[in-house]
């Protein structure tokens, strides 16, 4: 699995340093495209060479930008848009709404963009979209969400992790701490992804666990629901399913006097998450470096239009960008990480 990461990583930058190759004494040429559009070579501020493509995509996330998770990947995607010359428009629903999301991937398709990045937290509710999409002729990559249904909607390749096997890695390392308990805070009801992420997890740890619903939108109620559920039922683990889940519940530990004693771990990265790894109050947190999930798909795009190839990752078509477990080893490293907006 992290071979093949690598490999991903190192195709990713080989992709930049050909697409944004130059010297110092480049002058801006404009050359025609085999679309009919034009493609521009400027010098950027640190003088090399860019090559300012005419390729319009549109990016569609169930998540919003201004979510501490999403603002990553969303920094993924303005970079990948700078380095590859193209324009990007992200677009997200207000909350977590699939009859809204589709309206936007709707509206996306009817724009004509170039190329098309999705989420796919719900393929029944999305399907006939996507579908509309790859019967226009707009390639579509799929990124986050997804992964086992990716495929069946025509789209190109998925870039992210498998949400079942992340889960089911996190139950094994709760089993290996001689966790025999542990509730699953799931914050975002209805999304496929989060519920794999709850199967995977019993299934690693070998016992039933029981998933409490959350409203993201809603951090102290979240921090009240998870107080209850352990005060009715006392268990011996908690996972958290983002940092939105993590970070009520490391309130509630914390009040009830359990935090670090309850042992604890999440899905995906934020301040918060980081600081509880590094104190340890957090066994780990399981990042799916969302940044590359933003960045990736627009650096596939770009190339297939150019060059009509996409690398397929392995059989599956699903380009891993994790799991990747953040320990208190190396949490004060992903912390610097994170303060640039990268993790």
């Amino acid at each position: 699995m992290r071979r093949r990461m690598w490999l991903v990583l190192l195709l990713a930058f080989a992709l930049i340093v050909a697409a944004c190759g130059g010297d110092d004494e480049a002058e801006t040429t404009t050359t025609a495209g085999d679309d009919g559009g034009t493609a521009t070579t400027a010098a950027d501020d640190g003088g090399d060479a860019v090559t300012q493509r005419g390729f319009r995509f549109v990016v569609v996330s169930h998540g919003q930008a201004s979510d501490p998770f999403w603002s990553v990947a969303a920094n993924g995607v303005d970079a990948a848009a700078d380095d590859m010359g193209v324009t990007v428009e992200y677009q997200a629903p207000g909350t977590f709404d699939m009859v809204e999301m589709s309206q936007i991937i709707d509206a996306a398709v009817a724009s004509q963009p170039d190329g098309l990045v999705v989420t796919l937290p719900d393929a029944d509710a999305l399907g006939d979209s996507i579908r509309a999409a790859v019967s226009a002729g707009i390639p579509v990559i799929s990124m986050n969400s997804g992964s086992d249904v990716f495929a069946d909607l025509g789209v190109l390749v998925h870039v992210g992790q498998t949400e079942y096997e992340a889960g089911f890695i996190a139950g094994q390392r709760f089993a290996a701490e001689g966790v025999a308990s542990a509730i699953c805070i799931n914050q975002e009801v209805g999304n496929v992804a989060l519920d794999l992420r709850c199967q995977g997890f019993e299934d690693g740890l070998g016992v039933e666990v029981d998933v409490i619903p959350v409203d993201l939108a809603d951090p102290t109620g979240t921090q009240e629901t998870v107080a209850g559920a352990l005060q009715a039922n006392p268990v011996e683990g908690v996972l958290t399913l983002g940092p939105t889940g993590a970070i009520p519940t490391i309130a509630a530990l914390e009040d009830s006097g359990q935090l670090g004693t309850i042992k604890l771990a999440t899905f995906d990265l934020g301040p918060e998450v980081l600081e509880a790894i590094d104190q340890g109050n957090m066994l780990f947190a399981i990042d799916q470096a969302q940044f590359l999930q933003g960045y990736l798909p627009i650096v596939l795009l770009t190339k297939f239009l150019e060059t009509g190839a996409l690398p397929l990752g392995s059989v599956d078509r699903v380009i891993l960008t994790g799991p990747q477990l953040v320990t208190s080893d190396v949490a004060a490293d992903v912390i610097s990480y994170s303060e640039q907006g990268l993790r």
